[in-house]
C-alpha cells in the first residue's frame, strides 16, 4: 500500500516503478480512501498499542494506492525495496531510505508474510 504521505508528495509513480524495475508484476492496482473500519482491520495487530489511533488516523487522512504484487519471493522483495520501518534507519536506495524522515509517516505498507498478504489483499480487493 502506498500511504497518504506518498500520494500527497507525488511519489506513487516512482514507488510503482521500483517494484516493476525489480521484475515484480503488478496484478491489481487501485486508489481508494480507507474507512476507519478497514484501517483498523488492516492494523488489528497493533490494536491496544499507544500509536494505534494515530496510525488509523494517518492512513485514513487521504487516498492510498493499493497493489497486488506477484513474483518470485514477492513478499521478501517488496519488503527489501521498502526498507526498514524507520526511514532514518532505512538503507539508501530503498523507498523509505530515499524519501522518508518520520517513522509515523513511512510512505508504504507491505505484508510481512504470504499468509498476511492474503488476508490484507482481501481487505483491499474484495
Amino acid at each position: 500500500m502506498i500511504k497518504p504521505d506518498s500520494v500527497e508528495r507525488g511519489l506513487t509513480g516512482e514507488i510503482i516503478k521500483r517494484f516493476e524495475n525489480k521484475g515484480l508484476d503488478i496484478k491489481e492496482l487501485k486508489m481508494l480512501s480507507l474507512s476507519q473500519a478497514k484501517a483498523a482491520e488492516l492494523y488489528a495487530v497493533h490494536e491496544g498499542k499507544p500509536f494505534f489511533g494515530d496510525l488509523v488516523k494517518f492512513v485514513t487522512r487521504g487516498p492510498v494506492v493499493v497493489l497486488k504484487i506477484e513474483g518470485n519471493r514477492a513478499v521478501q522483495a517488496v519488503r527489501s525495496i521498502m526498507g526498514a520501518t524507520d526511514p532514518v534507519e532505512a538503507a539508501s536506495g530503498t523507498i523509505r531510505g530515499d524519501f522518508g524522515l518520520e517513522i509515523s509517516e513511512n510512505l508504504v505498507h507491505g505484508s510481512d508474510s504470504p499468509e498476511n498478504a492474503s488476508k490484507e489483499l482481501e481487505i483491499f480487493f474484495e
